[in-house]
């Protein structure tokens, strides 16, 4: 009877062990798998879907904005040279690297070279002192006219042939229209003051201040 109780004991014993899986073997040096805490894997964007593919764009040096301002309003800058080791010209004495970071020194002397050519160029124009380069498409051969009577075509033609001039590009669509609000407003403005010149002035300023001027 004994013998047989102990069988018994033998036998649920050896069903409990069929129903239990035995524990996993740790083998030294390898690691369990464990799940990815990150999700699935974003895809890289597609190239082709990107507005900008390639090099960020970067800042003109001092001597490429000093040809540039030249070659654009028509006249040189005047206090380029004694600006250029703050907007980051290199000296190879103490500074071996020109520096193309924008920053807000180059921003403040650039505003100040821009009203500077802008507003003697612009004046000089409309009283016939010199070739007329921001003006060139405005009625009339030598002195410009009052700009309140110019049309709406005459406007937008001046501002694609200044955006041309300065950025390479023309102005379109709304932002063309925007512009020509812009312009608009100035030439009211300088007409009642009797300054002309400044509404032209206002619009090389800002083309010049613009970031497109100044990157590439």
């Amino acid at each position: 009877m004994r013998r047989l109780f102990i069988l018994a004991l033998l036998a649920l014993g050896a069903t409990a062990c069929e129903k239990t899986p035995p524990p996993p073997s740790i083998v030294d040096g390898v690691l369990e798998p464990v799940a990815n805490p990150h999700g699935d894997p974003v895809p890289l964007p597609d190239p082709e879907q990107q507005s900008r593919v390639g090099r960020s764009p970067r800042r003109i040096t001092v001597d490429q904005l000093g040809r540039s301002i030249e070659v654009a309003v028509g006249r040189p800058w005047s206090q380029l040279k004694d600006r250029a080791a703050s907007m980051g010209r290199a000296d190879y004495a103490l500074v071996n690297v020109e520096s193309t970071e924008p920053n807000l020194v180059f921003a403040k002397f650039l505003e100040d070279g821009a009203r500077e050519v802008c507003l003697t160029q612009a004046n000089d124009e409309v009283k016939a002192l010199v070739p007329r380069v921001l003006t060139r498409t405005l009625p009339g051969t030598t002195t410009v006219g009052n700009l309140r009577t110019l049309t709406d075509p005459q406007v937008r033609e001046l501002l694609v042939y200044l955006s041309t001039r300065f950025w390479g590009a023309p102005l379109r669509g709304e932002e063309l229209t925007r512009w020509a609000g812009f312009f608009t407003q100035a030439a009211t403005r300088a007409e009642t003051i009797n300054q002309r010149h400044q509404a032209v002035a206002a619009v090389c300023i800002a083309m010049m201040t613009d970031s497109r001027f100044l990157t590439y």
